[in-house]
């Protein structure tokens, strides 16, 4: 029968991933890294022989893992990434991978384990004053938002730095908040634990490059999937662009005064950009690029009630936005399949999700501490969320995305993780055309 067949897949797959992680834990407190897999600044042009198996055992091994079948569309030929994966957001099922885990250079989709550790730590209302130790130590030719010194930003103007500019200055800011850099980098890495990221090694918590840092396409994606049940998360990952505060000077009067710039996401699927339309369903989540990584990319679409996952690391095709089209083509393939195709693996539960989700009167809100206003609001004033409600302001609703609209934004009832039971993301169907 069907259903207890893909009840002992799961627990296979869930069986799979402890023993998986008793086996990497010792090796992920070690300065030495191992030879296969290891964290390096310079990794090898080909995946590990051996990786790890979390998810399943297919996961680990090198090269392209799908189930093709009668009815299963062909995957797409023309994808050059180092790794990439297509999952269920919702069900966890990987539908397709390519070196899943080979631990590679994450560059700015890193973020997504800063935000997802330190979102519920600040209220978005709180204020902080910039001083000059809180910009120290951000690296050369980082992507900044422009946060000044002796500068006041509210908590909700570094998130929309982090997440729309990918500001390194911004993540630095906010790490000061979180007693330093270090702690910051010390967090990250034990939430990466928590949510079965083992492949994941933070050094530095905007991203920039780094010996040993490292994560991989079935890292990010756990990590995404996590981020997206945070409502603050959902809305900043899905805001297009949004006023943030310049540097205060003085006007012809003499009187100070402080005016605002426009921002704009750098997710290229959410924005748009020459030759590259909006994709239809985009929401996020999180797009990098350094020297060694090269370009990465965790996005999250949804189309006929499907929620994919799809992530994409260090295309070899050098063309102008080629992870974004690669993961276009992923995702066309994803929504074609989804339904057809026999999973590889799984997205795994966090550690403590099924302990949390089996006591009584277990309800996780998928809220992030940083709210700070009522259920209701939306990414902020001055802020424009790809969302079904007109844009405000004058916006002109530039994307296609998931609803992020206030009062709708909680979890299903039980809205935790369970082996065998869904991972329901919130309301995120509602969709508005592009004018």
């Amino acid at each position: 029968m069907p259903a207890p067949k893909k009840t002992v897949r799961r627990l296979l797959l869930v069986t799979s991933a402890v023993l998986s992680s008793l086996a990497l834990a010792a090796p992920a407190a070690v300065a030495a890294p191992s030879p296969s897999g290891s964290p390096s600044a310079s990794p090898s042009a080909t995946p590990p022989a051996s990786m790890s198996t979390v998810g399943g055992a297919r996961l680990g091994q090198p090269g392209t893992q799908v189930n093709l079948a009668s009815g299963v569309p062909v995957l797409p030929k023309d994808v050059s990434a180092r790794s990439w994966i297509v999952a269920d957001a919702e069900s966890g099922d990987v539908l397709a991978a390519h070196n899943a885990h080979w631990r590679l250079a994450p560059a700015s989709t890193l973020k997504m384990l800063f935000a997802d550790t330190l979102l519920p730590k600040f209220p978005r209302t709180a204020k902080h004053k910039v001083v000059p130790s809180d910009l120290a130590g951000i690296g050369s030719g980082s992507s900044l938002v422009g946060i000044k010194e002796d500068e006041t930003y509210t908590v909700h103007d570094l998130w929309l730095g982090v997440f729309l500019r990918s500001g390194n200055d911004a993540v630095h800011v906010l790490s000061a908040m979180n007693k330093g850099v270090d702690n910051t980098v010390k967090e990250m890495n034990e939430h990466a634990e928590e949510l079965q990221a083992l492949d994941t090694n933070v050094v530095s918590p905007d991203g920039y490059d780094a010996e040993k840092q490292v994560s991989s396409a079935y890292d990010l994606t756990l990590i995404a999937r996590s981020g997206l049940q945070k409502k603050d998360f959902r809305e900043y990952c899905s805001t297009v662009s949004a006023k943030f505060p310049g540097q205060t000077k003085k006007n012809k009067k003499g009187k100070p005064v402080r005016e605002s710039f426009e921002i704009q996401n750098t997710n290229r699927l959410l924005s748009g950009d020459a030759g590259l339309p909006v994709y239809q369903g985009i929401a996020g989540v999180k797009n990098g690029n350094t020297t060694n990584a090269g370009a990465t990319f965790t996005g999250v679409a949804e189309r006929g009630g499907k929620v994919l996952l799809v992530t994409v690391m260090n295309p070899e095709k050098q063309e102008h936005n080629e992870v974004y089209k690669e993961t276009a083509r992923l995702f066309d393939w994803g929504f074609k399949a989804v339904g057809k195709v026999q999973p590889v693996g799984e997205l795994v539960p966090p550690k403590s999700a099924a302990q949390a989700s089996s006591q009584p009167g277990a309800n996780p809100s998928g809220e992030a501490g940083g709210s700070g206003s009522g259920a209701g609001s939306t990414a902020g004033t001055g802020s424009k969320p790809v969302a079904s409600a007109p844009g405000v302001g004058g916006s002109s609703g530039i994307g296609i995305a998931l609803g992020i609209t206030g009062g709708v934004l909680v979890l299903l009832a039980g809205g935790a993780f369970l082996v065998n039971r869904r991972w329901p993301l919130p309301d995120l169907v509602r969709r508005r055309t592009r004018p």
